[in-house]
């Protein structure tokens, strides 16, 4: 059995895809199947070491991206999606997979179309509340949908309605890596050099970090410190410059060690930082909003603005419905709002509470184990 996973361009596309794979691995395993062959088609390897963990083959594709807004490089990137084409179907060809699993973005664009022309089941999934441009074309030859979350369906239904053969739609969650469903408390303070008695704040900006979380949080930092210890993935671009800033806002402070910046955080780091944590600020994509739902913790969403992502501000209203989370819009980001927001939240422990177990209600743990049953089960049909 071959599978052809595909989609990326961000952590938050390729992440799921590798939870997907690990449960592939694991039902295999457990049905006592033959070991699927897996193979991922992409721009980019993205994170070779995770490939090369779970048993996944790159092949290296071409595509072009359009933009939303007006740049002369989306004229020459039509010619990269030609080529991407020509490429993919050659590629697609030569593996001909059982089936093929998209998790969306620019790069799947040519694999889902030799997909099309070869008429091999195509299984896809939405991260977003609203679907991206190349899953919303993916869906009207998709054999099954997989969705996040449930203001996804309308759109999707819309999608294909004019199709003679319906979809099947279903609502999973986003995957996760399974190492990343659970926090590590016990040990945490120790391996992070925190306080006991200190309320402590995880700050999560993305996987390259987040420029404008970044500034607000270090000019709130006098304020924060004072009540507060202060966890702070950084990004790894925006170490030096975050860091050395702080530096400079903290000098002479007496409570300085409560500010622990990282470049990023591994998973380790990451369960011991979550399992310490009694507040998480992040942006809002959907790889953080269900990692912090999985863990039960209270959060403050900061989403990029629409004109830069027309995703994550939906996302995070989406969830903040919920009652998991509250959203501050970048644009009204200020060192006092947030600093205002944090107490409010920390002095309000029933609130906390509520929204700790909303976020352990809209969690999906079990999202990963579903796709890759529908991904081997529709591959052994093909096969079949």
């Amino acid at each position: 059995m071959r599978i052809i996973l595909t989609g990326g361009g961000s952590g938050g596309h390729f992440y799921p895809m590798i939870a997907v794979a690990q449960q592939i691995h694991e039902i295999a395993k457990r049905d006592h199947l033959i070991e699927p062959e897996l193979i991922y088609m992409a721009t980019e390897a993205y994170d070779p070491d995770a490939l090369l963990e779970n048993n996944i083959e790159f092949k290296h594709i071409t595509a072009g991206k359009q933009r939303r807004y007006a740049s002369f490089k989306n004229v020459l990137d039509v010619f990269k999606i030609g080529w991407g084409m020509v490429k993919a179907v050659v590629k697609v060809f030569i593996s001909f997979p059982d089936v093929i699993f998209s998790k969306g973005g620019y790069p799947s664009v040519p694999v889902v179309f030799a997909a099309r022309l070869f008429r091999i089941p195509l299984v896809i999934h939405e991260s977003d509340s609203v679907p991206g441009r190349a899953n919303a074309w993916a869906a009207t030859y998709a054999h099954r949908i997989a969705i996040s979350y449930p203001d996804s369906a309308q759109y999707f239904e819309s999608i294909t309605a004019k199709r003679k053969k319906k979809p099947g739609i279903a609502l999973t969650g986003n995957p996760i890596r399974h190492e990343l469903q659970s926090v590590a408390s016990a040990g945490a303070h120790e391996f992070l050099k925190l306080e006991q008695s200190i309320p402590t704040i995880l700050v999560l900006g993305g996987s390259q970090g987040a420029q404008a979380i970044n500034e607000t949080l270090i000019e709130a930092l006098p304020q924060l410190v004072e009540k507060y210890q202060i966890l702070h993935q950084t990004g790894k671009e925006l170490y030096d410059i975050t860091r050395g800033t702080s530096a400079l806002i903290l000098e002479g402070n007496p409570l300085k060690e409560r500010y622990h910046a990282f470049p990023f955080l591994n998973v380790v780091a990451m369960r011991m930082s979550a399992g310490a944590a009694d507040l998480v600020i992040s942006r809002a994509g959907s790889g953080s909003i269900f990692e912090i739902a999985a863990w039960g913790k209270p959060s403050i969403l900061i989403p990029i603005p629409t004109l830069v992502s027309h995703d994550q501000e939906k996302n995070a209203f989406a969830y903040a419905r919920t009652g998991s989370a509250i959203v501050i819009e970048q644009a009204n980001l200020t060192p006092n709002l947030l600093v205002s927001e944090i107490d409010r939240l920390i002095s309000a422990p029933d609130e906390m509470t509520h929204m700790a177990q909303k976020a352990a209600a809209f969690a999906r743990p079990d999202a990963a184990e579903k796709i890759a049953r529908e991904v081997l089960d529709v591959a052994l049909e093909h096969e079949e």
